[in-house]
């Protein structure tokens, strides 16, 4: 009895010891990701700024939802968020199937398309001022096939478009080597079974490389989505902190950050961060409602 008592207490300790190598870990959690959830929830009741706060219900709410700065970022960050994806993600893929079929330089290949992915967003927001100047690459490149250049920058609809390429660029390297890892799980075995039944590549791709990918599709939308409710860094870097031109820029985390950082009004940011919150949440619920994979029912033998 008293044996089993020792070994007890000695396996409580040794539970102990783990314990404390992670109470680092769950220290931060909770300073720097519970504590500030919970804090912006109890601001988005009251009117604040930063020093002195009043209670303030519900107004708060109701002041960015009938807001047309806000429902104008809320246009501004689906349309640019919708057009990267409804773009990068099947681009994605097909250069994915390029590379995957070669046999020489597909890790110089992958490098190069994952180096936009890594690159710091304030710098890529900066590079393609340059890229997007009325005297830029991009107007030069469109000159070769005789098009007019165009003031990105200076029309709100251009301006939506130059933010889309450029998620569109940092984006896609992300996108082929999430494919690429998914077209590698694949067996040669399929194919080569299919094509000696005689199946063209076009229908192989459709029986056996479309439906193995459905996982790596769902992942990559609702991963774009998340990363672009939450887009702000490069995009700040295009339009300034009201988005210009006319606030053609202005994502709903540019809105948080004016109000929050430039008015000072920690109430109605905090309002703000809880509709997006909610908004993110709402998208990847969809996401997985329409993209998960069926289980496939088991008959009960009778």
């Amino acid at each position: 009895m008293q044996t089993c008592k020792s070994g007890s207490l000695a396996l409580r300790r040794k539970n102990a010891v783990w314990y404390l190598f992670m109470l680092p870990s769950i220290v931060g959690i909770v300073l720097f990701m519970a504590y500030p959830i919970i804090e912006v929830v109890r601001l988005s009741f009251f009117k604040s700024n930063g020093t002195v706060e009043t209670f303030n219900g519900l107004a708060n709410f109701k002041y960015i939802l009938g807001n047309e700065a806000f429902r104008k970022s809320i246009f501004n960050t689906f349309f640019i968020t919708f057009f990267q994806l409804l773009i990068s993600v099947p681009v994605g893929f097909l250069i994915a199937l390029a590379i995957n079929s070669i046999v020489k330089g597909k890790n110089f290949l992958k490098t190069l398309f994952f180096i936009p992915y890594v690159t710091p967003a304030i710098a890529a927001g900066t590079l393609f001022l340059f890229i997007l100047h009325p005297n830029g690459i991009l107007n030069q490149f469109l000159g070769w096939f005789g098009l007019p250049a165009v003031s990105w920058l200076e029309n709100g609809m251009t301006a939506r478009c130059g933010a889309v390429l450029m998620g569109i660029w940092r984006s896609l390297g992300f996108n082929i080597i999430i494919f690429l890892a998914y077209l590698q799980t694949i067996s040669p075995e399929y194919y080569e079974a299919a094509y000696v039944d005689g199946c063209s590549r076009w229908q192989a791709h459709c029986h056996i490389t479309f439906p193995q990918m459905k996982g790596a599709f769902s992942f990559l939308i609702i991963m774009g989505w998340i990363n672009g409710m939450q887009r702000f860094t490069d995009v700040y870097a295009l339009g300034g902190m009201t988005g210009s031109p006319a606030r053609s820029l202005h994502t709903i985390v540019g809105f948080i950050y004016e109000r929050g950082f430039g008015n000072y009004e920690f109430g109605i940011a905090s309002a703000a961060s809880c509709v997006l919150f909610v908004l993110i949440l709402l998208f990847t619920l969809l996401n997985l409602r329409f993209t998960r994979e069926e289980k496939p029912t088991r008959r009960k033998n009778l």
